[in-house]
């Protein structure tokens, strides 16, 4: 499916990371976004500088009338036709540590947010495509971000492998629940990346996560994300499928 200027992309998690990326790259394609993140994020900033091309929408992916809210501005922008879940977080744990048991609240807001909030967004979205005329077959592609941690989860992953495993696990259901309103369901489980969460890790723990990348030896690039989502997208035959962005890395224990 190729964009027009009147199709929108809304990305949530789109104020930094994999979603800024993916917004710029969108819109310098000459689409519309909407990028959804929290009122503390620089999203609002990040809008300014794109001009009229970028809509910022506060919103937790948690909440129903906040992504509705989201969903209803991308419509009254164009025709939405791309949704890309980037939000989410990575909080460790192990499940049973030196501070005693993992709490089931830090479990259950891990899951929450990136399992509960991604299927949140995605039925809102496919809700609101139904409507789309259909372009070169596709009323709308939505896009998932799991993780290399939902096959290869480490120590102290037990709420974040969990969580992003589930997207796996969503992404072949959800394309097959949709195949019949022409709405496509892709799912990218990046490696490491250079995101923001990454940039405060010292320097030789980052020369040991590029290490263990075979090839290329380094970290993954948000633009290399962006690059595969916009692929995805121009892609018809792409669908109800996880694509690891990753290198060839399998991640070990530690």
């Amino acid at each position: 499916m190729h964009l027009s200027t009147a199709d929108v992309v809304l990305v949530t998690g789109g104020a930094s990371g994999l979603g800024e990326a993916t917004v710029r790259a969108f819109v310098d394609r000459g689409a519309r976004a909407v990028i959804v993140d929290l009122a503390s994020s620089r999203a609002a900033e990040l809008a300014a500088e794109l001009g009229e091309a970028a809509r910022f929408v506060a919103a937790d992916v948690r909440d129903e009338q906040q992504v509705l809210a989201a969903v209803e501005t991308a419509r009254s922008l164009g025709t939405l036709r791309v949704v890309v879940n980037c939000a989410g977080v990575a909080t460790p744990g192990r499940i049973v540590g030196k501070r005693g048991v993992l709490p089931l609240e830090d479990f259950r807001t891990v899951v929450e947010i990136n399992l509960v909030g991604t299927f949140n967004v995605l039925r809102l979205a496919a809700a609101a495509m139904i409507d789309n005329e259909p372009v070169d077959g596709d009323r709308g592609v939505i896009v998932m971000t799991a993780s290399v941690a939902a096959f290869d989860g480490q120590i102290g992953q037990a709420a974040y492998a969990a969580s992003k495993g589930g997207i796996v696990a969503l992404t072949l259901t959800s394309a097959r629940d949709l195949a019949d309103k022409a709405i496509r369901v892709m799912t990218i489980a990046p490696g490491t990346m250079e995101t923001p969460m990454m940039a405060g890790l010292p320097g030789d723990t980052k020369k040991v996560l590029e290490a263990l990348v075979p090839h290329p030896s380094r970290l993954g690039r948000p633009e290399e994300y962006a690059m595969l989502v916009e692929q995805i997208v121009q892609n018809p035959l792409l669908n109800g499928e996880v694509i690891r962005l990753d290198g060839a890395l399998r991640m070990p224990p530690r």
